[in-house]
């Protein structure tokens, strides 16, 4: 048992919240220009963070992207290197009415910190920064090399990923990369993530006229563009729910499943709404693509007037079961949308971003290391799951590092409401994290 761990994590606790508050109070949405300036507040309040747990800590430029924080300490002679990750970046808060306290003013309710970037991701920066600080607060010499990279796009889909491996790569050379930016299975049951889907997405404009003619003069034979839009829009789904892109991929159906009632209580879903698709609940979730429509483009209510409107637009997202190929899936949403226009519009798909999935391959001593480190954390074996979203870097990471042990970690639960409003951070299962992963790093020590 590591008593002496589980009592340093007691004691820097406190201070680990605070810095963790102090990160949620910097409005770092990487989606929104006008908060470059914040964006580099966080990253150096980050690269400060680091240094002062003993690490050589470093802002990298990267040609137009957000800062990205690199820190080190190297390993001694023999010993392996860990990788830490998370970002700093968060989602854009969406409308404010929906939150019930400030989103970028962390206050506590019921045991948890709301905020938005609380869970996705400041509390895996806060993860990697209390390990750290537990083992120094023990006077520990670490065993292990460390490497931690923070970076600031992930919420966009890291785009530029691949300029950031192609200039600095050899620096994040790792024999384990641990990857703190996925979720637990529920409170008090830990989670070790073993694949993710991926993503593609497109904007697909439909247009009917040159220009906006007289509803009254000419509808009844002219059709409009929303209409047609949203003819094309029900073609991506099936009368159950499921996708029904042809060409996409599915994986092997999870071993363990979810409760529909703990699924419609975890996203919230209103009274009387149907669950959609088929298969068993964590199949949909994790191992069969979905498509949804993340936005419209068309004129506003206060902007209606009489007139049959020319053209609407779409972005539709789609993700993509491990084993599927992003380059495939893109030419298969594609299609679709090109040959599915109702009477005859003009349809025009604009590709967007993509991220490939991921499935962990082997168990060796890394995933080892930190599936001991749960169950003396939480008292309980974690749990093997799914998840439905995507992390980009992380195959890029496998694909760069072959040899390397990826594990995938995280600190939130079905319940902290990421990327929606009154996003939170159960701080009991943060202090449970940050106890993991000491003992990790300490148990990747001594092997």
């Amino acid at each position: 048992m590591s008593e002496d761990l589980r009592a340093a994590v007691e004691q820097v606790f406190p201070g680990v919240r605070a810095d963790l508050e102090a990160l949620v109070r910097i409005p770092s949405v990487s989606a929104d220009p006008e908060r470059v300036g914040d964006l580099l507040a966080c990253a150096e309040r980050v690269r400060d963070l680091l240094e002062g747990v003993g690490l050589s800590a470093e802002i990298l430029e990267v040609p137009d992207a957000p800062p990205v924080v690199l820190a080190t300490r190297p390993a001694p002679e023999g010993a392996p290197t860990v990788l830490l990750y998370a970002h700093y970046d968060v989602q854009p808060t969406g409308d404010l009415e929906g939150w019930t306290t400030p989103p970028f003013a962390p206050t506590e309710r019921d045991g948890r910190l709301h905020g938005r970037g609380a869970s996705d991701d400041k509390s895996g920066i806060a993860t990697h920064l209390g390990a750290l600080r537990a083992l120094g607060a023990l006077g520990e010499e670490l065993a292990v090399g460390v490497t931690v990279i923070v970076e600031g796009e992930e919420e966009l889909g890291s785009p530029h990923a691949e300029a950031l491996l192609e200039r600095y790569g050899e620096r994040l050379k790792a024999d384990a990369i641990v990857i703190a930016d996925s979720e637990h299975w529920a409170v008090g049951q830990p989670a070790l993530t073993t694949s993710l889907r991926g993503l593609v997405d497109a904007t697909v404009e439909v247009r009917t006229l040159r220009s906006a003619v007289h509803s009254g003069q000419f509808g009844g034979a002219v059709p409009d563009a929303i209409t047609a839009l949203s003819r094309l829009i029900a073609t991506l789904h099936d009368e159950r729910g499921n996708c029904a892109i042809a060409g996409l991929a599915e994986a092997a159906t999870p071993a363990v499943d979810l409760d529909e009632a703990e699924l419609r209580s975890s996203a919230g879903m209103l009274d009387g709404v149907e669950v959609v698709g088929d298969a068993s609940v964590t199949a949909r979730l994790w191992a069969r693509p979905a498509v949804s429509v993340l936005a419209l483009d068309a004129p506003r209510m206060s902007e209606a007037i009489n007139q049959i409107v020319p053209v609407a637009r779409a972005k539709v997202s789609v993700r993509l079961a491990p084993g599927d190929e992003p380059e495939r899936a893109m030419q298969a949403l594609v299609s679709h949308l090109e040959g599915s226009a109702p009477w005859g519009a003009q349809v025009t798909v604009t590709p967007g971003s993509s991220a490939p999935p991921f499935a962990l391959v082997e168990r060796g001593a890394a995933f080892l290391a930190f599936a001991g480190g749960m169950a003396e954390a939480w008292g309980r074996a974690p749990a093997e799951i799914g998840i439905g979203g995507s992390i980009p870097l992380v195959a890029m990471l496998a694909e760069r590092f072959p040899e390397a042990a990826i594990l995938i970690t995280g600190v939130g639960d079905p319940t902290s409401r990421i990327h929606g409003p009154d996003e939170s951070q159960d701080l009991r299962e943060l202090q449970r994290s940050i106890l993991a992963e000491a003992i990790a790093l300490r148990t990747l020590g001594s092997s």
